[in-house]
């Protein structure tokens, strides 16, 4: 092969750009823009849903009580049906719901306390839980992750070290917000607390999360000794 025939190998035909008679701009040799393009985005209009708590302490502890609570009348029951008197306990509780009123304190504060139960189990039941965990934008349909709250602060507190001017800084993450105090020793306030927004902004859209977290920033001098 001579550099000629390699010289034309290499070279290539770029696109021309020709009127149409509409005025519109055709692109000769090259796709329509957007024809062939990848659906960017496409994860982001899905809802992101919070991680859910498998609740295993709440479902042992209700498991314990019940089958503690069912054995313990079961046995009961089966030593009356053998002629034997019943347990002390029951005679008591069958003694006092026959003779004590509906209004009676210890009457209303048993039916307080089984509400109070009652609804702690339907709240723990509807609820996601895992607070700690921040859902993440999905990069695949059937890919789910999840950054933790202390870890997002770490990351952000990180960041606003390497800002000139801060002494320390501190970063309280919660499911909305990411709240940021710090103490500047050098620099106009305004324009620490300037860099702040920019580089905290940057990185929490670097954290790529599924719900944008509301930055607050603070800056004041240190205290003086």
């Amino acid at each position: 092969m001579s550099d000629e025939d390699a010289e034309r190998s290499d070279t290539r035909r770029l696109p021309t750009l020709d009127k149409t008679p509409d005025g519109a701009e055709k692109t000769d040799g090259a796709a329509p823009a957007g024809a062939d393009a990848p659906a960017t985005g496409t994860a982001d209009h899905h809802r992101v849903r919070r991680f859910r708590s498998a609740r295993r302490v709440p479902a042992a502890l209700v498991a314990l009580v019940l089958l503690a609570a069912a054995g313990l009348l079961l046995y009961d029951v089966a030593a009356v049906r053998a002629d034997r008197p019943a347990m002390t306990w029951r005679r008591w509780l069958a003694r006092e719901l026959g003779t004590r009123h509906l209004d009676s304190p210890w009457v209303l504060g048993a039916a307080a306390l089984a509400v109070v139960l009652g609804i702690w189990l339907v709240v723990s039941a509807v609820t996601p839980g895992l607070r700690q965990v921040l859902p993440m934008r999905p990069a695949a349909p059937d890919i789910r992750a999840g950054l933790d709250r202390a870890a997002a602060a770490l990351v952000l507190r990180d960041r606003a070290m390497e800002v000139a001017g801060v002494q320390s800084v501190r970063v309280a993450v919660s499911r909305r917000k990411a709240k940021t105090h710090a103490v500047s020793h050098f620099r106009e306030l305004d324009e620490v607390r300037a860099d702040l927004d920019t580089s905290l902004g940057e990185g929490l859209r670097q954290l790529g999360l599924a719900h944008e977290l509301r930055l607050t920033v603070d800056v004041r001098r240190p205290k003086k000794r």
